[in-house]
């Protein structure tokens, strides 16, 4: 918020206006704003705001223009207004509209090959004083950054432990970013942050990604969204957390909504454990949690997930089957329908330690899946998609038309349905890697192209055939999933 009076304001005012005297030429003030037309806009306008802006209504430079409010049909933005344009046009300055104030002022600038985002003053009529200032003093240049502060996933935000904070974002969301603008230690402030998508990796066919930003809590912070759209990410996530009792809670929630809404949440039994000690793979506790008490969920407006082995809906074409890794390696849950195409939504097993590892989906024709190799990662675990299908689920239970409003959030479920993508690498940049499992995925055959992911967004889809290094005609031999699917591997025929 702006932390200067109306005494400070005036005095801006009588600065700008004594230079553009001075220089006609050179700088050109706009026409002020009525007490009329800044009490009808839809943001607050305080007193020391008001002093400027009945005055002057904008400033043109010659080499910067700035405007100060909207005319024709120029509007507000979402906590905030875009003063001007900077770098020709591929950044803007805004200022956000709080009720105590306008500031910061911002610079942004988020498509750049170096993105570049900076709070340049705590107000607006302190920006427009050093503006003024240094419009004198002949400097065109913005104010050198003398300070950094570190954008924050919004992920970490909400589980953290600033309430105020945590109200503005709510549960968080992985591939966006927020700058606590309270929390600075000086002005010009640099904000250490890059866009969660890279457009280095040959995608200038399909990208069309972007970053969307808007302020919070009158000016209390800047929230910077990615959305990766055709290109793949460029860097890691950071994910919600599942919490360490989620087999339990996960029951819990899905029992309480059954409860509640047993016209749209169904629940089959569950098994004991003298039948699961008689499946053919081994089941740790934590799943044993959820089956004893659950056997399938039906969710209106979701693909039915039946956990129990046996049903129709599960079984593939053999060859798939052998591509999948065959007898051992994964758990179906749901056969999910996508116009004519389907997939297979199933928990990767690790036939080594025995876990139920992340849950993905896969495409169950053969031929698709030989030449469009792909895997949706939609959880970390069978109690991690049994929450996502409570969370849903309440969701559409707050609003009307509980079974028209749950397939807004299904089609994360089939693969390649615009959810961001993570980079396909050749196995061989991985060798010599510190790190066992990325070690390990380096010794698959040349060719293989492998995902760490550990640090992706859920869901997200893994499209190996986009990758660079994959060739136009490779053909799919077989996926390999390692740790429980937390590395995903695609080996083409031949490898």
């Amino acid at each position: 918020m702006d932390d200067a009076g109306t005494g400070a304001a005036a005095a801006a005012v009588r600065a700008l206006k004594q230079l553009a005297r001075q220089r006609p030429d050179e700088v050109e003030l706009f026409e002020g704003f009525t007490e009329a037309e800044l009490d009808g806009w839809p943001v607050p306008v305080p007193e020391g705001v008001r002093v400027v802006l009945r005055e002057i209504g904008g400033v043109d430079t010659g080499d910067h223009e700035y405007r100060f409010g909207p005319r024709g049909r120029a509007v507000f933005d979402d906590g905030y207004w875009t003063l001007g344009e900077l770098d020709f046009g591929e950044g803007s300055l805004i200022v956000a509209t709080g009720a105590d104030g306008w500031g910061p002022v911002v610079a942004v600038n988020p498509w750049s090959g170096d993105a570049d985002v900076r709070v340049e003053a705590p107000g607006f009529t302190g920006w427009l004083a050093g503006f003024t200032q240094r419009l004198a003093d002949g400097v065109t240049d913005r104010p050198v950054v003398r300070h950094s502060v570190a954008a924050v996933p919004t992920v970490e935000v909400a589980e953290g432990t600033d309430s105020v904070l945590a109200a503005l974002v709510g549960r968080g969301d992985s591939l966006t970013d927020l700058v606590d603008l309270d929390a600075l230690p000086g002005y010009p402030c640099a904000v250490d942050w890059e866009p969660y998508f890279s457009t280095a990796y040959n995608t200038a066919d399909t990208g069309s990604s972007e970053v969307q930003y808007r302020i919070a809590g009158d000016g209390r912070a800047l929230l910077l969204r990615s959305v990766v759209s055709g290109d793949f990410l460029g860097r890691a996530v950071r994910r919600h957390t599942v919490p360490a009792d989620a087999p339990r809670r996960a029951v819990a929630e899905l029992r309480s909504l059954a409860a509640r809404f047993a016209q749209f949440v169904v629940l089959d039994a569950g098994v004991a454990d003298s039948v699961m000690d008689g499946w053919p793979v081994a089941v740790p506790e934590d799943v044993r949690t959820v089956l004893r008490e659950i056997g399938a969920v039906a969710v209106a407006g979701l693909p039915a997930l039946r956990l129990l082995p046996g049903d129709p809906g599960h079984e593939v074409d053999p060859e798939v089957h052998r591509m999948l890794g065959g007898d051992g390696t994964y758990w179906p849950l749901a056969r999910i329908g996508y116009g004519r195409s389907h997939a297979l939504a199933q928990i990767r097993l690790d036939p080594e330690s025995g876990e139920w590892g992340y849950a993905v989906s896969v495409p169950t024709g053969a031929k698709e899946l030989a030449e469009y190799p792909e895997v949706s990662l939609l959880a970390e675990s069978l109690a991690d998609l049994l929450l996502t299908y409570a969370r849903l689920a309440r969701r559409a239970a707050d609003r009307p038309g509980f079974a028209g409003r749950v397939p807004e959030g299904a089609h994360w479920m089939f693969c390649n349905t615009g959810e961001p993508w993570p980079r396909p690498a050749p196995v061989g940049e991985w060798a010599g890697s510190a790190d066992p499992l990325l070690a390990a995925a380096a010794q698959l055959p040349a060719g293989t192209h492998a995902a760490d992911l550990r640090a992706a967004p859920i869901p997200s889809d893994l499209c190996f055939y986009r990758a660079r290094g994959w060739p136009y005609s490779a053909r799919l031999d077989r996926l390999h999933f390692a740790a429980g699917g937390r590395l995903a591997a695609a080996l083409p025929a031949g490898a």
